[in-house]
């Protein structure tokens, strides 16, 4: 194995055992402590209360108005809570004003200064500081080496991409070695496959700087990706707080599951049926679901339950063993290039989507619009909701 090789094989190691908060020793680098944000009769942030660890890149998601930004802004000092305590590396930071917080922000408007070279843009924050000259040329060059901009040191904002003042701007921000760096949405400015690339940059950068990330985002692919852990929000609450994993395969709630990702969420009656198992009834004429729950469900127990469209298979006959298989019309089909979505219409006139991957082109493709066709799942396939 190459040195290089064997380092990211190194590196994505610590990037799977990363998992302070499982850790009851590890101390939080940030701690919301019952923290409420109201404007007049409006209350923003609802007695919140959230850890952040060091070298974690947390994702805030949640729809506009939720508090996110809300929530980001008193972590900078431009708003102050209402009630409650903010820690940050075990420091009350809320009366410290927003100059004095060894906390850096940036905006999804990049904020360069137009008349500076992007060597310049990356110094200003430095200059304004005691470090002499020569430290600010060694950092500036540090920063330009990190964001691979050394050879547009030179020009003006105007004069390079978009994805390039992107890093300028993170350049600047991190050339003060900030503890910690908030980013408001800060590729939404940016096309669709600049922004996917320019996530994996964030995430090589944060990795490599060890400064803690917190981004917020409505984007919930960007915060999938990039995020060690995401935090759900609704207004002004955090809903469910857990790595993307377990976000998108165990959702806690009806909300997390519709708020990720395509879902079918089919609503029923549910009875314990064996260990671990309940029995859903969910329409008239179709037979119960079978699914498997955690959870010890009184009989009569109104329930959720919520299978991804990919953990759905069609075919056009009937599986001999499996858990779950209902009858029904392909009403219609979403062509995405790498996968296809059909909507399948049941015999009750319940539409449940289910995922293939195109394998194969198109005239090759087994099933059309109006086809008769079988949709199944393992009883282990979804998630039993209660809330």
């Amino acid at each position: 194995m190459s040195p290089d090789a064997a380092q990211q094989d190194t590196s994505q190691q610590a990037s799977r055992e990363f998992a302070p908060w499982n850790d009851p020793e590890e101390r939080p680098l940030i701690r919301f402590l019952s923290v409420t944000k109201k404007f007049g009769e409006f209350t923003a942030i609802d007695d919140l209360t959230l850890d952040i660890y060091r070298r974690e890149f947390f994702a805030l998601l949640g729809p506009s108005g939720c508090g996110k930004t809300t929530l980001m802004r008193m972590l900078a000092g431009f708003e102050a809570p209402t009630g409650g305590t903010i820690l940050l590396d075990g420091q009350d930071i809320v009366p410290v004003p927003p100059n004095r917080r060894p906390v850096n922000m940036m905006f999804q408007s990049y904020a360069l200064f137009p008349h500076l070279s992007v060597r310049d843009n990356i110094a200003f924050g430095l200059k304004r500081s005691r470090m002499s000259r020569e430290a600010i040329e060694e950092r500036v060059a540090e920063m330009l080496r990190l964001t691979r901009l050394e050879r547009f040191a030179t020009r003006k904002p105007h004069q390079i991409s978009g994805g390039q003042r992107q890093r300028v701007a993170l350049a600047r921000s991190l050339a003060k070695a900030p503890k910690l760096l908030l980013l408001d949405e800060p590729l939404g400015a940016l096309d669709k496959k600049l922004r996917q690339e320019t996530q994996f940059e964030l995430m090589d950068i944060q990795e490599r700087t060890g400064t803690t990330f917190v981004i917020v985002t409505h984007d919930q692919e960007e915060a999938m990706t990039v995020a060690s852990r995401v935090a759900v929000m609704d207004e002004g609450r955090i809903v469910q707080v857990a790595t993307p994993a377990e976000i998108y395969e165990s959702p806690n709630s009806v909300y997390v599951a519709d708020f990720i990702g395509d879902v079918n969420l089919i609503e029923g009656t549910a009875r314990p049926k064996g260990e671990n198992r309940v029995e859903i009834d969910w329409a008239e004429g179709q037979p119960p679901l079978i699914a498997a729950s955690q959870e010890r469900l009184a009989p009569g127990t109104r329930v959720h339950f919520a299978i991804r469209p990919e953990k759905v298979a069609i075919s056009s006959e009937r599986p001999a063993q499996a858990a779950n298989a209902f009858r029904g019309r392909v009403h219609d089909i979403a062509y995405l290039g790498n996968i296809s979505t059909y909507h399948v219409m049941l015999e009750n006139g319940h539409l449940i989507m289910a995922q293939t991957a195109n394998s194969r082109r198109i005239s090759r493709r087994g099933f059309s619009w109006e086809d008769t066709v079988w949709l199944s799942w393992t009883d282990s396939a979804g998630v039993v909701l209660t809330r």
